[in-house]
């Protein structure tokens, strides 16, 4: 069944760059429009609205991590896996992937985060692991490691943890 986005399907009428999909010829069936209309949810808390119309080439390492991202959700995985994510994105988009973290979380997805951003590591990890020369060094909540290592900050307990400053980039 083919429907119009707005009408049909009875979702928000839904633009891109302020002009509504139906302007743009897209005619999509009841179930693709509510992937879209989720899709780009997710694309405007991502700060993508001014370029999701746009080809990728030339874009910024910004856009170039927030479309990665997009495209690591867009499926709904019940696993992530995220190789710094943060790296290259600014403070907004930032606290944005942060919340979005912070739902698939409460939806009981499972998030493998890697990343040297201490800061990033406290305000989003439940459980942390911390790998030095191919072996497991440390593992426990933010809490205990900084604790078992005397240390006020994640930063110092991860540096304790290796003994000196190696590995650390």
């Amino acid at each position: 069944q083919i429907v119009d986005i707005a009408k049909a399907a009875r979702l928000p009428a839904v633009s891109v760059n302020g002009k509504p999909l139906a302007a743009q010829g897209l005619n999509l069936s009841l179930r693709d429009s509510a992937d879209l209309v989720e899709t780009l949810e997710d694309a405007r808390a991502l700060g993508m609205e001014t370029f999701i119309d746009r080809r990728a080439k030339g874009f910024s390492q910004g856009q170039r991590i927030k479309v990665a991202l997009a495209r690591a959700l867009v499926h709904d995985p019940g696993n992530l896996i995220l190789d710094e994510p943060t790296n290259g994105l600014d403070v907004m988009a930032i606290r944005s992937l942060r919340e979005m973290l912070h739902a698939l979380k409460a939806l009981g997805r499972c998030i493998l985060f890697s990343s040297h951003v201490m800061q990033e590591v406290a305000a989003l990890c439940d459980r942390i692991i911390i790998i030095g020369g191919g072996r497991v060094l440390a593992d426990g909540t933010p809490q205990a490691i900084r604790e078992a290592r005397g240390s006020q900050t994640l930063e110092e307990a991860f540096l304790n943890v290796l003994g000196n400053s190696e590995g650390v980039s």
